[in-house]
């Protein structure tokens, strides 16, 4: 199974129209994070995009473009790539020249994002969300086959003929699907036959092998060998010698996101003992020792079946 860390640059808004140094000094954190990673030999680093004040990262690819630099053998890819709001031509360019940059180590998982301050920030309209998603999930996959590309749609000026450049060095980009609580999205995913990242971030593990069971069906129903298909966990991460210090480590962060995000969409405050509920051995929380974090990591995979975990850091 390979392993995998994750972060989508969490940092305090300053508000500021320059000179943000917890910005600057977040970002390069991260790539810090990615050159350790790669020397301590993990397999996988995926960046996320969000578009508000308290994410430091909206562009991925350059985040990732500087980890390419410093790093020789950590598989780089975003953390979703919000593809229902941005321009699939200039996605797949930007990740061709990650993949040039880094001697073929770019990845690209595709989702829909779990915000929605992208879609008026690039002229797109909520009331066409699943329409977007479908139309230019199918032009990126296009774009993976194809160097002359001709294709039609709605969303988007269509393309006659034009080459689009640069080629990755792989033959193609491997793209996966990312899902957080959608089952059409995984049934897309087997359909495709593209790989699976499951967003675990609240409820049980148990509760989300539905969406394992829902992706492999539809491989097979589509002639995909689903025994074959990489399948991805994707986890709140954090470790520590003694159990208790790595709870107290990582609630305030963890608590500060989730009640903030919660007073947005209209949840109950997060408490410490709800927190200690889900750091336990069936939750989603992977926050322990190391022998409880490799526990857990067997759990899952006796779940799923999975071929990778990422663990999302918030420090």
């Amino acid at each position: 199974m390979e392993l995998g860390i994750s972060s989508f640059g969490e940092v305090a808004p300053a508000h500021v129209a320059g000179a943000d140094y917890a910005a600057a000094q977040r970002m390069q954190e991260l790539v810090a994070l990615g050159r350790r990673a790669d020397e301590v030999g993990l397999d996988v680093l995926a960046i996320g995009e969000h578009h508000r004040a308290d994410y430091v990262v909206s562009a991925p690819e350059v985040v990732l473009g500087a980890v390419a630099a410093v790093t020789k053998r950590l598989r780089l890819t975003s953390a979703v790539t919000v593809l229902s709001s941005t321009d699939p031509v200039r996605t797949f360019q930007n990740f061709a020249t990650l993949d040039l940059l880094s001697n073929g180590r770019a990845e690209i998982i595709a989702g829909r994002g779990s915000f929605t301050e992208s879609f008026p920030l690039f002229g797109q309209h909520l009331n066409d969300y699943d329409e977007l998603y479908t139309e230019k999930l199918g032009l990126l996959l296009t774009l993976n086959e194809q160097e002359l590309i001709t294709w039609k749609g709605k969303h988007r000026p269509a393309l006659t003929g034009q080459g689009v450049y640069p080629r990755p060095v792989q033959p193609k980009l491997p793209i996966w699907i990312g899902v957080g609580g959608t089952p059409a999205s995984a049934a897309r995913a087997g359909s495709l036959g593209l790989g699976l990242t499951i967003a675990i971030l609240g409820g049980a593990p148990a509760q989300y092998v539905t969406f394992a069971d829902i992706y492999r069906r539809a491989a097979q129903q589509a002639g995909h060998d689903a025994a074959a298909l990489p399948l991805c966990l994707n986890c709140h991460f954090h470790l520590a010698e003694d159990a208790k210090q790595a709870a107290d480590e990582f609630f305030p962060a963890y608590s500060l996101t989730m009640n903030r995000i919660g007073r947005e969409r209209g949840w109950r405050p997060l408490t410490r003992q709800q927190f200690d509920y889900l750091c336990g051995p069936e939750g989603p929380l992977f926050v322990g020792t190391p022998q409880q974090i490799t526990d857990k990591l067997r759990y899952v995979r006796r779940l799923f079946g999975n071929t990778r975990f990422i663990g999302q850091l918030m420090l």
